[in-house]
């Protein structure tokens, strides 16, 4: 069994060393690539304003977060929720630096220790897609995962986008649909193989008839031009 958690954090500002604090943690967690509705949500009390910046990203108000648990009070449970999980979190050293900065201030040490495998869904983006933009917003509209409900930064709410585009940039699956509701929706030429190294199925659509004729003679027009190197195994390409 693979447990992957997505992470996201909100804070007060971008600097944990200017004594800038996590106000909220959102989590979704998922099994062999599923999501199983066992996520993990708290706003946190942080005992300071926010920065007019961030408050214009998030929108939480020091009034509203003035009567949620501070930090200490749920770090056990958060610890305990992403115990044996490899962690998902896009753009990982801020959220990392924040957390870090957290357990720092409760006398616990750092949370890396208390993490395994982190993936930086940021350095995933900007590998399959060099040179472009590859912010939440614009992998979301790339893999054509609607974000029209996100006025303002959330992060449980930005944790569930961010499994999505997660899904659909490490195997092309656009969308939280199971692959045994997804396998009856395909046509009768997709056969299902199961793969002897993973814990999940691959979509194999074979040509039909009509196309394997429009393949060979595709073949046989390129071979008129001379001896065609796709035509010596044809018999094995279709």
């Amino acid at each position: 069994m693979t447990r992957q958690i997505v992470l996201d954090t909100e804070t007060t500002g971008l600097n944990p060393r200017q004594g800038n604090r996590i106000i909220e943690i959102g989590c979704v967690e998922l099994v062999n690539r599923k999501l199983t509705g066992n996520n993990f949500h708290r706003y946190i009390n942080p005992e300071r304003d926010s920065e007019e910046g961030a408050l214009a990203v998030h929108g939480l108000t020091t009034e509203f977060l003035s009567d949620k648990p501070k930090f200490s009070e749920i770090a056990e449970e958060f610890l305990e929720y992403i115990q044996g999980a490899e962690l998902i979190i896009h753009n990982a050293p801020f959220d990392m630096g924040f957390l870090n900065a957290e357990f720092e201030l409760l006398g616990r040490g750092s949370f890396d220790q208390y993490v395994g495998t982190v993936i930086d869904s940021l350095v995933q983006a900007k590998e399959l897609h060099p040179g472009k933009r590859n912010s939440l917003d614009a992998l979301c509209d790339r893999y054509e995962i609607s974000n029209a409900h996100r006025k303002l930064h959330g992060a449980l709410l930005d944790a569930e986008l961010l499994a999505d585009v997660f899904l659909a940039m490490s195997r092309g699956q656009n969308s939280f649909i199971s692959l045994d509701d997804e396998s009856e929706r395909v046509v009768e030429t997709v056969e299902q193989v199961v793969v002897d190294d993973g814990p999940y199925e691959v979509l194999v659509q074979r040509a039909n008839g009509a196309e394997v004729d429009a393949h060979c003679k595709q073949l046989e027009d390129l071979g008129k031009n001379g001896s065609s190197v796709w035509g010596q195994n044809q018999s094995e390409m279709v």
